[in-house]
């Protein structure tokens, strides 16, 4: 089985315009990402791919290995499918650029997936942590997921889900984390079918999955490790990072 790490890296990101070129303890953090990842010896192959000159010379530059995309791309998955598309591959796992603290246990537990995987049943997996703080709970930028008996996933939201209606029932709320492992011919039907309605309206792009019927194993890491999607979440790993 070919596995191999993607990490979709595009340099002008909405809310924080060019944060994968942000200093973390003396590199940019897409380097510290790459090299975290390549660190963790789980893969064949650790690839960038990226729409930006910067991004692609800086990896290229300390002897990685990055490719250039079209610059217009709805979301990650769809860069990293075009970057595939003819790569003798059986699963690609997506570690997002903005996870410099990207870490063995979390990636084993989603490639321990497909090896266990004999039917061929699923189609991705993805990770969620447990979260209480109930203004991480409400925030919308935390993406929630809920999931069935065996951990596939039902749905994902920006809203609180489930709807604490009876407050007396214990819920657990997990956030979803956005790494993803796909069998290669699953991201390449993702890349080929439309967006509808609900992905469009979430902005979540592993709802396209659920839409069109894939199967999404959900695991559960305790790592939570600093996704940098801010300038505050930038200070919070320079933080952590010393």
């Amino acid at each position: 089985m070919k596995i191999i790490a993607m990490i979709p890296a595009r340099y002008k990101a909405s809310r924080f315009p060019a944060k994968l070129m942000q200093d973390l303890g003396g590199k940019p953090v897409i380097t510290r990402t790459y090299e975290a990842t390549v660190s963790t010896n789980l893969f064949d192959d650790v690839i960038v791919v990226t729409d930006s000159d910067i991004i692609y010379n800086e990896i290229v530059g300390i002897g990685g290995k990055a490719v250039m995309s079209k610059k217009e791309h709805e979301c990650g998955s769809d860069r990293i499918a075009e970057a595939i598309e003819f790569m003798d591959i059986d699963i690609v796992v997506n570690v997002q650029g903005d996870e410099p603290f990207t870490e063995v246990e979390s990636l084993q537990k989603l490639i321990d997936v497909f090896k266990t995987d004999n039917e061929k049943a699923i189609d991705l997996a993805s990770l969620m942590v447990h979260i209480t703080d109930e203004d991480e709970i409400k925030n919308p930028n935390t993406v929630k997921v809920i999931v069935d008996q065996q951990n596939f996933a039902l749905y994902f939201s920006r809203s609180p889900i489930p709807y604490p209606r009876d407050k007396e029932i214990p819920v657990k709320y997990y956030k979803h984390k956005g790494v993803y492992a796909f069998r290669k011919d699953a991201l390449m039907d993702f890349y080929r079918l439309p967006m509808l309605s609900l992905e469009a309206s979430e902005k979540i792009e592993c709802i396209r999955y659920l839409e069109y019927g894939k199967r999404i194993k959900m695991v559960e890491t305790h790592v939570q490790g600093v996704e940098i999607d801010t300038p505050e979440d930038l200070e919070r790993a320079k933080k952590l990072w010393k």
